[in-house]
């Protein structure tokens, strides 16, 4: 017999390379990351270890859980789109089935670490933003309004005030207002993907922005809400949250997303809306770690 035969090792990581993409990691990833900055300010000292690597495990497992169960609602209309058309259940690596069982799994396990090892508060919180992506988001918001991305940017929101009750077991004011910055951010974020995307948008009916209301109303949304996003990402320095170190680098950082947002409202090309797009992303993480970098500078001062 000549077949090569795969041994275990083999299989799991070619499984793994199958199942791996359905939870988004690079999504997955900022929604990790900004639940950990979240646990980061919630203490004047170190986030207890057990407590940090638990909860990051658990929003990271519960969050690749929401991601796969978005590919599986959505695998036909990603099939139909040049940017989703490559991913796992189009393509055909992973069956529907399977993705529902891994979904469940990875997302059970991440919620009963929550549970068991973090706080019950904190599970509850986390599988309320399960439900709003994976149903209310993917289900309901996403294909009956162009709002979609408003509304359902709740969910998007949500980590710091994951990170955050991880720690202390409770909602502050100050975890609402690192979610108003995500939930404020998300909008020209995502509507800068969708304008030089439109063209998938409405090739599968989704009703985004672009689509339903044209380019230009939607640049103008991505300007007025890049000057709300201004004004919430100062709002931890204005409430005594935040200072100087952070002042300067929100500042900067705004400063630079209000340019791109003015440059694509002025004169529009799908070069500009790709780099806006990804400007906006490395603006979420560099806002967040300003905030971390404040917090622990004025610790030390």
């Amino acid at each position: 017999m000549n077949a090569v035969a795969i041994n275990p090792l083999q299989n799991f990581k070619i499984r793994f390379q199958n199942f791996f993409p359905l939870c988004k990691p690079r999504v997955s990833a900022l929604i990790v990351f900004t639940a950990i900055i979240g646990m980061f300010l919630a203490t004047p000292n170190m986030v207890p270890l057990d407590i940090l690597i638990a909860a990051t495990v658990g929003i990271g497992l519960a969050s690749g859980a929401a991601a796969a169960f978005n590919c599986l609602i959505e695998q036909e209309i990603d099939a139909r789109m040049a940017r989703t058309r490559g991913r796992p259940l189009p393509t055909g690596q992973v069956s529907s089935k399977e993705t529902f069982i891994f979904a469940s799994i990875i997302g059970t396990i991440g919620l009963g670490i929550l549970y068991v090892f973090v706080n019950p508060l904190t599970m509850w919180l986390t599988f309320a933003t399960f439900l709003g992506y994976a149903v209310i988001y993917t289900v309901f918001l996403k294909p009956a309004t162009p709002m979609n991305i408003v509304i359902g940017g709740a969910s998007g929101a949500m980590p710091p005030i994951l990170g955050w009750a991880a720690v202390n077991n409770v909602v502050s004011p100050e975890s609402l207002i690192l979610f108003l910055i995500i939930f404020a951010w998300t909008p020209p974020h995502f509507w800068a993907l969708a304008l030089y995307r439109r063209e998938d948008y409405a090739k599968v009916g989704m009703p985004m922005l672009p689509v339903t209301h044209g380019e230009v109303f939607t640049r103008q949304h991505i300007l007025l809400y890049t000057i709300i996003l201004f004004a919430v990402a100062m709002m931890p320095v204005g409430l005594g949250m935040s200072g100087l170190v952070y002042c300067l680098i929100s500042f900067g950082l705004n400063m630079g997303f209000m340019s791109y947002a003015i440059a694509l409202y002025r004169e529009y090309s799908d070069d500009l809306a790709k780099r806006t797009f990804k400007y906006s992303i490395i603006y979420l993480m560099a806002l967040f770690a300003g905030l971390l970098l404040d917090h622990y500078w004025f610790i030390a001062l």
